[in-house]
């Protein structure tokens, strides 16, 4: 499976997910190519770093006009034969250009609980109502904000002290654990959705997530 990651900044999920790869986590498919919709993204020279194909697709040509800018997007997606995408802190709501190219074959991570606080600041979102844990969630992309099934889910506690930046880098730390683990287990195709609910061969047939124990306050 050829696997495109999708980036704007500066590409620490990325860069999880290429050195998962590199010490053999991720020993299925092959990340074949980091496209960003942003030249300076700092994504683009870690990518290279490790070896990796960088394209940069501008996004200046396109104002006001996603499928545009998408439809560009799935012809070097397609004439590089990618399989595969990993939105990894890509800035861009995708259109059903793309979607409708890639069903059940998009994944993306956001640092919340999901169905919860989905959009932006989800962090600052969950500090506002005041929740007692937060997390990360690997979902599908489909039509929705942050709607698709959901893949693997990190649970982290929140602590009284939290503020929105302590709580980012919290969650930071496993959303670099949990969309490896979610691409390993694409690329080797043990995913299947049923409606709702995503299921991985040879488990539990349950919405899998992960319960993060000894969480330790920071000094």
């Amino acid at each position: 499976m050829r696997v495109a990651i999708l980036v704007s900044g500066r590409g620490s999920n990325m860069e999880a997910i290429l050195k998962a790869k590199e010490s053999g986590h991720i020993p299925e498919g092959e990340i074949a190519m980091v496209l960003s919709n942003k030249k300076d993204a700092p994504a683009l020279d870690k990518a290279r770093n490790f070896g990796v194909k960088t394209v940069f697709v501008d996004q200046k040509p396109f104002k006001g006009n996603r499928e545009g800018y998408d439809s560009e997007v799935l012809r070097v997606l397609r004439e590089n034969n990618i399989e595969f995408i990993v939105l990894a802190g890509f800035m861009r709501i995708l259109s059903p250009v793309l979607l409708d190219a890639y069903i059940n074959r998009i994944i993306n991570i956001h640092p919340a609980l999901l169905p919860s606080f989905p959009g932006l600041h989800s962090q600052k979102q969950a500090l506002d109502y005041g929740v007692k844990v937060s997390g990360c969630t690997v979902h599908f992309v489909d039509k929705g904000v942050d709607t698709g099934p959901i893949i693997l889910q990190a649970v982290v506690p929140v602590f009284s002290e939290d503020d929105e930046d302590s709580l980012s880098e919290r969650i930071l730390k496993y959303e670099h654990r949990l969309l490896p683990r979610a691409l390993d287990l694409a690329t080797r195709g043990r995913l299947r959705v049923r409606g709702r609910r995503v299921l991985v061969d040879d488990e539990i047939p349950e919405v899998q997530y992960h319960v993060l124990e000894n969480d330790k306050r920071e000094s």
